[in-house]
């Protein structure tokens, strides 16, 4: 593979990437409906080091507004209770000594609008992720010109197919945030 061919599929991995990193941030926002990804950020302090929730239990979500958490060490209950209550999910969590009960209120207009501007400032750190690639890879095409080791015409061709890249990833960015806020403002 040229050496102008690696630095696109390069950038384009790296921009998937970004692409991948807000879709798992925007799972992370909650919204009127209780899911497992809700917990995927949180990590506990389980003997001494921080272990992501999801290593730690198991999620149901038996109901739109409650997820059952079934810890597979009944010692780290209380640090998992802990952890969750202190995350920036606003809740409650409740324990009866086998399970891990968090029952999600309904959401406010207000709490609703704060999570769409949340959303809306991950997808701008994405899209400015996505373009801080392109730039990378654009001083790349460049050297490689400057170098003599591609053609004007070729290193142009590239710099096309990077902006249809860059725009193609951050396209999906905005469908992504799109979907998110109309999942938020369903009541």
């Amino acid at each position: 593979m040229s050496d102008l061919a690696t630095a696109l599929s390069e950038a384009s991995a790296k921009m998937s990437k970004a692409v991948e990193v807000a879709k798992e941030d925007f799972g992370a926002i909650r919204t009127g409906r209780a899911h497992p990804s809700m917990f995927a950020k949180i990590a506990v302090d389980y003997y001494g080091s921080y272990t992501p929730l999801s290593q730690l239990a198991t999620f149901q979500v038996p109901e739109a507004r409650m997820a059952i958490i079934t810890p597979f060490d009944k010692s780290a209950m209380a640090v998992i209770e802990k952890a969750i209550r202190e995350s920036d999910l606003g809740v409650n969590p409740a324990s009866d000594g086998v399970v891990i009960r968090v029952n999600f209120p309904q959401l406010t207009e207000e709490r609703r609008k704060e999570y769409i501007k949340v959303a809306r400032a991950k997808a701008e750190d994405s899209k400015i992720s996505i373009r801080n690639i392109r730039r990378s890879a654009k001083e790349a095409l460049e050297k490689l010109e400057k170098d003599g080791d591609v053609g004007k015409d070729d290193v142009a061709r590239a710099e096309k197919e990077l902006d249809k890249a860059t725009a193609d990833h951050v396209s999906r960015i905005d469908d992504l945030l799109k979907h998110k806020e109309t999942e938020l403002l369903e009541v």
